[in-house]
């Protein structure tokens, strides 16, 4: 362990600190297509049963319509909000017929882009902005990247840990900056060893050969089954160029040295025009084919495996609610969808990135140069496609560095966090959720990417089949659950009310939609 890290745990380690960091809070938003019964993707409108897409607080789409969203509320509580997670899934399923929610991350066979449905919100000038918003991604991207699906997982530090925090290092200023200068820390480090988790929770090293929808692929990806293919040391298919990721973005130097630099970048892209788009046309023949020509339309457009957050109030754009308020929480992009768990997620992999962050938090971060943070996309490329490869090398520093060496290091240092965290909570769950990870850390056949590809190939199944069939087990799993956290009675309440919600947006019109679309950008 680092002298700083070592010297970070001994301030720590008071009663103060272990009650304030109990009160760590967590939301998760789980992605899911839904998909027919023979695997094909879900043509119908967005169920009215699971009420106002644009108002929903816990139930809403994505991309495309068939694209669902599942959001929890922050808690401290990690059994909570997997068991609110899990009645939103019982709910959803319940209302959707024969429909199926696949259960990973690289999507069903589809057969042209053109299936997928961009999603829609209503006549409200805000609904259509956000299928414009969508309209414009598959203009300058294509539909098929948009269908993969991934969990986000969302992290608050309770204020009363960062008053003592603030205390402890002797910092005297405003709190809410020194809180927002502590997660861009975090965030750094984050950017520097984001490899180790998608090395761990990757769960895409395999997909259906229709994604590349005749492009020509840039890997030698072998075959498998009827319709897969595979790269033998692959974590992430979805992280990797051919999947939720940006080229178009690769030149942006977006900062994560101070939350002014990381505004600045964010608003520059948002403002400045792109050759390449703007060709697409904004307005053409009175029809929008995008927000904008720049860039990026909007701040979400932007691709990162995390990004740091504060809750937005109507109508307000996310930089400058963080200019406003600061940061809240972060929000970690980099997870793939569990196959191995029906709600896309586990209480381990909760824990592990507990942990994890909190490290990210509590070493050293130094400030990040343009070609250091290119350093830390191209250790994360590496992983991606061939995480499992035990002779992978790194670049730590510009040096090569053995990956599982590098790996073994960090989770030496994890363990007094864990040992932490476990005195905290009265438990022993952090320690036996590190020991779990470090299984797949000496098997690589444990990772989830690990797990995934061996079970299709001692099967020798295709990917979809396999999936399919995990599909259905789900669906039968939810049905026999006793909702635990929601009443149903509640969630159709939800529901309805949302609708009545959408309906007050759309009624509260008074602007034309090129006026609204002005006024939205009117402070870049």
């Amino acid at each position: 362990m680092s002298h700083f890290l070592e010297q970070r745990l001994q301030q720590l380690g008071t009663d103060s600190f272990r009650a304030a960091i109990t009160g760590i809070r967590r939301g998760l938003e789980r992605e899911t297509l839904r998909i027919h019964s023979d695997g094909r993707l879900a043509q119908t409108d967005h169920a009215k049963a699971l009420g106002s897409a644009l108002t929903h607080p816990l139930i809403t789409t994505d991309f495309s319509e068939s694209l669902l969203e599942f959001i929890t509320p922050a808690q401290s509580s990690i059994d909570i909000t997997l068991q609110q997670l899990t009645d939103i899934h019982k709910f959803a399923l319940s209302q959707m017929g024969e429909e199926q929610l696949w259960p990973g991350s690289m999507p069903c066979f589809i057969r042209d882009q053109d299936e997928i449905r961009l999603a829609q919100y209503g006549s409200s000038n805000v609904g259509q902005m956000k299928t414009l918003y969508r309209q414009g991604l598959k203009n300058r991207y294509g539909s098929m990247m948009q269908a993969i699906s991934g969990v986000h997982f969302n992290f608050s530090i309770p204020a009363e840990f960062w008053r003592l925090y603030q205390q402890q290092l002797g910092n005297t200023d405003e709190l809410q900056d020194f809180i927002s200068t502590q997660y861009l820390h975090l965030i750094r480090n984050y950017k520097r060893y984001v490899w180790l988790v998608v090395y761990l929770f990757g769960a895409s090293p395999v997909m259906c050969q229709s994604f590349l929808q005749g492009r020509q692929p840039k890997y030698q990806f072998q075959t498998l089954g009827k319709g897969s293919i595979y790269l033998p040391y692959a974590t992430s298919l979805r992280m990797s160029d051919l999947g939720y990721t940006n080229n178009a973005q690769s030149s942006l130097n977006i900062s994560y040295n101070s939350l002014p630099d990381y505004i600045q970048g964010l608003r520059q892209a948002i403002s400045t025009p792109s050759p390449q788009y703007q060709q697409i046309g904004v307005k053409v023949d009175g029809q929008y084919r995008q927000l904008n020509g720049n860039i990026l339309q909007i701040e979400n457009e932007f691709y990162s495996t995390i990004r740091p957050k504060r809750t937005t109030q109507s109508g307000e754009r996310p930089t400058c609610a963080l200019k406003r308020r600061g940061v809240e929480y972060i929000e970690v992009r980099s997870l793939d969808v569990n196959p191995f768990s029906p709600v896309g997620i586990s209480a381990e992999q909760m824990r592990f990135l507990d942990l994890f962050l909190l490290y990210c938090l509590l070493e050293q971060s130094p400030l990040m140069t343009a070609e250091q943070q290119a350093q830390t996309e191209l250790n994360l490329r590496q992983v991606v496609t061939e995480g499992r490869r035990q002779s992978l090398e790194l670049l730590d520093a510009e040096h090569p560095r053995l990956m599982l060496d590098w790996a073994e290091q960090i989770f030496a240092d994890l363990m007094p966090i864990a040992h932490w965290m476990d005195e905290a909570h009265g438990s022993d769950w952090y320690q036996k959720a590190l020991k779990e990870q470090y299984q797949a850390l000496l098997d690589p056949a444990k990772t989830l990417s690990g797990r995934w590809l061996g079970q299709i190939m001692s099967l020798q199944r295709d990917h979809g089949c396999y999936a399919l069939e995990l599909s259905a087990n789900y669906k039968q799993y939810f049905a026999g659950q006793q909702y635990r956290f929601y009443q149903q009675s509640q969630l159709e309440q939800m529901a309805a009310e949302s609708l009545r919600q959408q309906q007050q947006v759309e009624q509260a019109d008074t602007l034309s939609f090129d006026q609204y679309l002005q006024d939205y950008f009117v402070d870049l």
